[in-house]
């Protein structure tokens, strides 16, 4: 089973609002367009490229004419009746053979150009679509997949280099090819020439009839990769969760049914696309059977040599080749664009606001973190949080309870700015956190979240991922107080240990041991606790709760709590409901109003009340 598709909305002021880019593609067309300015920076080396083409395509052009003569000189030497001069012969074959060799050379300098060219022009697209990625607001992933982003930052890109890799370089030599032969042609006989100029619009038609019907069938064989992609990652990610609740045989179905869609996809382009071939083979062979019926009768009349017909109808086989590699390239340019048009709507996305470019402060932010009057809404028309202010002062720990959807992750991800508020402010030490670069808040920051993320490294690397220059001995002492060193040291690489991005090797709750130990590294000024020992034991969870309270002394912290027994000593305790704070006060004080807070305290601790009258 699939999992539903993320359609939270962008809140307003989240991206930038950038008019519409005019670069960005429209079409095959478009993109093709788009995707050869691409090749701007290797442009000098192109022009290289077509050097060499030219010269190496000239030189396959001289080729037959050599063997022409070569064969007027053993026809003349029979016909005189004294005997070939097989020395005159063997140095017109020896010429032919240099040019041919020639030709080869400066074949494989033009190809292996090129394919520098075209995997730097690849590279420069990776490079842009990560980069992209940084700038993304966290509302695009709400909204895509991670299967379908990766898709077209891999196999698209991948695509797009492999099909200029595979067309750039021939559709130059194709071209050049097709006016060097018919250059040679009508000097031999203009009449062959015409004749031979005929397959040219029959073969551009026949492309573009083709194509045109092909080029649908290519964009939704690559949208059915990504959804096939998404779905698949999915499913890796969620194997555990399919099969406790033995979802097996429905993921099976949706899966057999997207293949289904790629494949049928596939089929249809592939098919229609190679059809081009064979077509333009029956064109080709049609255009053979003409130069060799006109030019057998030209040599009955004595118009030509035979040497010159066997020149042309090589000629005619060297001219139909190009037309028929330029047309069945065809099938590989549009599955190309349809990745490029992929690609550069990925590279089009609205980007988040840019970030004030100011310098990273001096001194260490104290702390002071205040909500004025701030407002934020996913929807225009929906409402999340209004008219909501509150101060935690340096030091603070202020505890955030209420029920799903009230808006508590909400407000930790306002002041992370991962997305922008609607109205009011958020400022840091009194500076609007709007006039700060995102970096230079987010480092002020530390976050323990309740899904725990690891990346395919050692513990130590895990835990040094907040601070880069860490040294061993820092990565120690934050394990220690936050009681990763025992287990670490029980591994058989101890803090060598290579985990992969999943954690395979550890539990759940050590994962979470390893999170929190990265923000004692961090040593920030505020630190985020969102259900941070959601995943460890009763006993570990006491030991956690006495080594937070060691490193929220100094800080200002925010702690997302649904266990009420983690946050009795917190300054400030906010209950929150449809985004608004409904009450607020310390433990001791809340429980004494009996509001909401006593309530959820009561459900928690003495069970659900008895109905009247039960």
């Amino acid at each position: 089973m699939s999992a539903p598709a993320r359609t939270r909305p962008t809140g307003e002021g989240t991206t930038s609002q950038r008019p519409p880019d005019r670069n960005r593609p429209t079409g095959f067309v478009a993109s093709g367009r788009r995707l050869l300015g691409r090749l701007g920076p290797e442009r000098p080396l192109l022009v290289v490229v077509v050097l060499l083409a030219v010269v190496s395509v000239a030189l396959s052009v001289l080729g037959p004419k050599y063997l022409g003569q070569a064969t007027d000189l053993i026809v003349a030497g029979a016909g005189r009746g004294g005997g070939v001069d097989f020395a005159a012969v063997g140095s017109v074959l020896l010429v032919a053979l240099a040019v041919y060799a020639a030709s080869g050379l400066f074949g494989v300098a033009q190809a292996r150009l090129t394919n520098g060219a075209v995997q730097r022009t690849a590279s420069r697209l990776r490079r842009d679509a990560e980069a992209k990625l940084a700038k993304l607001p966290v509302s695009h992933f709400d909204r895509q997949s991670r299967g379908e982003v990766l898709s077209r930052v891999t196999n698209d890109i991948d695509n797009v280099g492999q099909s200029l890799q595979q067309t750039l370089s021939q559709v130059v030599v194709s071209v050049l090819t097709i006016f060097g032969v018919l250059a040679v042609m009508f000097s031999i006989s203009g009449l062959l020439a015409l004749f031979a100029l005929l397959s040219i619009p029959l073969s551009a038609l026949v492309t573009y009839r083709i194509g045109k019907r092909a080029q649908p069938q290519f964009a939704a064989q690559w949208k059915s990769t990504g959804e096939l992609n998404g779905h698949i990652e999915e499913m890796y990610t969620g194997h555990s969760t399919i099969k406790a609740f033995g979802r097996q045989q429905d993921a099976a179905e949706t899966f057999r049914a997207r293949n289904e869609e790629l494949a049928t996809a596939g089929f249809r382009a592939q098919f229609l696309s190679g059809l081009i071939q064979p077509s333009m083979m029956f064109l080709s062979n049609l255009n053979y059977l003409l130069v060799a019926v006109v030019g057998g009768l030209r040599v009955a009349s004595g118009a030509l040599s035979v040497g010159d017909v066997q020149a042309f109808v090589q000629y005619s086989r060297q001219f139909s080749q190009p037309l028929t590699q330029v047309a069945s390239m065809a099938a590989l340019l549009q599955s190309g664009l349809a990745s490029a048009e992929r690609v550069f709507d990925f590279l089009d996305a609205p980007e988040q606001e840019p970030s004030p470019d100011d310098a990273p402060a001096s001194d260490r932010p104290r702390g002071r973190v205040a909500f004025e009057h701030v407002a934020f809404r996913y929807q225009q028309d929906e409402p999340l949080i209004d008219d909501l202010s509150l101060i935690a002062e340096p030091g603070d720990t202020v505890a955030i309870v209420g029920p799903t959807g009230a808006g508590k992750s909400t407000l930790v991800n306002l002041l992370m700015r991962f997305y922008e508020i609607s109205a009011g402010r958020i400022t840091l030490d009194g500076v609007d956190t709007r006039t700060m670069s995102r970096e230079r808040l987010r480092a002020a920051t530390g976050m323990v979240l309740q899904d725990t993320w690891l990346f395919g490294g050692t513990i130590a690397e895990n835990i040094a991922y907040g601070k880069q220059d860490a040294t061993r001995e820092e990565v120690v002492e934050a394990a220690k107080a936050a009681h990763v060193d025992h287990f670490a040291r029980s591994l058989p690489d101890g803090y060598d240990t290579v985990l992969d991005d999943e954690g395979t090797g550890v539990s759940a709750g050590e994962k979470q041991l390893i999170t929190i130990a990265r923000a004692f590294l961090a040593d920030p000024s505020i630190l985020v606790l969102d259900e941070a020992t959601s995943s460890v034991d009763t006993r570990t969870e006491a030991l956690i709760q006495r080594a937070m309270a060691t490193l929220r002394t100094g800080r200002t912290a925010f702690v997302i709590a649904h266990r009420l027994s983690t946050i009795r000593d917190a300054d400030t305790i906010l209950v929150m409901d449809g985004g608004a704070i409904i009450e607020q006060g310390s433990h001791d004080g809340l429980i004494a109003a009996g509001g909401a807070y006593a309530a959820l305290h009561s459900a928690q601790f003495t069970g659900p009340a008895a109905p009247e009258g039960g």
